[in-house]
C-alpha cells in the first residue's frame, strides 16, 4: 500500500476502534446512570447499595481487561478493582479508613502503570517539555501540600484522628504522585482523569471532615467527578496500549 492508502487504512481502523470502545463502555454508562437514579440522601447502607455504587468501576475494569489482557491486573484494571473495594467500604462511614487504604493501593497501581514502557514510548524528552513537566510537578506538590495543611486542623477534630491525620497525609502523597506521573504519559485522557480524581477527593474531604457546611448535591459532585476520572484513566490506558502497538508496527516497517 502507498502512503495515502496506509493513512486511510489507519484512520478507518482507529474509527472502528473508537466505535468498538464506545460500545464496550455502554454497560459502564448504564450502571452509572442507575446509581444516580437510585441514590437518595437518606439511603441506608447495604450490600445492594454498595454493589450498585461499585458496579461502574468494576465494569470499567472488565473493559480494560478485555482490551489490554491479563497483565493489566497489575495496572489500571487492578487499580479499578481496588477502587471498587474502596467504593464499597465508603458506603459505611465506619469503614472510611479501609476505603482510603483501598484507594491508596489503586493509586499505587496507576502510578506503576504510568511508569511502564507502554507510556514511556510517547513521553517527550525535549528540554522545553521537560521544563514544563517539572513546573507542573511543582504546582501539583504545592497544591497538594497546601490543601493538606488547610485540612490538618479539621483532621485533628475528627474521630480516630490519630489514624486519620497521618493516613490522609500518606494518601495525599500517593494521589499527588499518581497525578504527577500522569503528566509524563503523553495521554490527555490519563492526565485529565488523574487531575479530576484529585478534585473529586478534595471535594469529598471538604465534606467528610466538615470543612464546609453541608452542600446541596455535594455527593453528586463527588461521584460525577469520580466516575469521570476513572473513565478517563481507563480510556487513556486502552489508547496507550493501542498507540504502542502502532509505534511498534511503524518501527518494523
Amino acid at each position: 500500500m502507498d502512503i495515502l492508502e496506509t493513512d486511510a487504512y489507519d484512520k478507518r481502523r482507529r474509527r472502528n476502534m473508537s466505535c468498538a470502545l464506545l460500545l464496550s463502555l455502554l454497560p459502564f454508562f448504564l450502571s452509572s446512570a442507575l446509581y444516580f437514579y437510585l441514590w437518595t440522601p437518606d439511603l441506608v447502607p447495604s450490600v445492594v447499595s454498595a454493589g450498585v455504587k461499585a458496579a461502574p468501576t468494576l465494569l470499567l475494569a472488565t473493559v480494560v481487561l478485555s482490551w489490554n489482557g491479563g497483565q493489566s491486573v497489575l495496572g489500571v484494571a487492578g487499580g479499578l478493582i481496588f477502587s471498587a473495594v474502596g467504593d464499597c467500604c465508603l458506603v459505611w462511614p465506619e469503614l472510611f479508613i479501609h476505603g482510603m487504604g483501598a484507594f491508596a493501593v489503586a493509586h499505587l497501581l496507576y502510578s506503576v502503570t504510568f511508569l511502564s514502557s507502554r507510556y514511556a514510548t510517547y513521553s517527550s524528552s525535549s528540554s522545553s517539555s521537560s521544563s514544563l513537566n517539572r513546573f507542573l510537578h511543582l504546582v501539583l506538590v504545592i497544591v497538594g501540600g497546601a490543601f493538606y495543611i488547610y485540612l490538618f486542623p479539621f483532621l485533628q477534630k475528627a474521630p480516630n484522628s490519630d489514624l486519620l491525620t497521618p493516613g490522609v497525609g500518606i494518601y495525599f502523597v500517593l494521589i499527588t504522585m499518581m497525578a504527577a506521573l500522569a503528566i509524563r504519559t503523553g495521554q490527555v485522557a490519563t492526565l485529565s482523569g488523574s487531575l479530576i480524581f484529585m478534585v473529586s477527593d478534595a471535594s469529598l474531604a471538604l465534606q467528610v471532615f466538615k470543612v464546609l457546611p453541608p452542600i446541596e448535591h455535594g455527593h453528586i459532585v463527588v461521584m460525577v467527578t469520580y466516575y469521570l476520572a476513572q473513565l478517563l484513566i481507563a480510556v487513556g490506558d486502552i489508547k496507550a496500549a493501542e498507540d504502542k502497538d502502532d509505534f511498534s508496527k511503524w518501527k518494523r516497517s
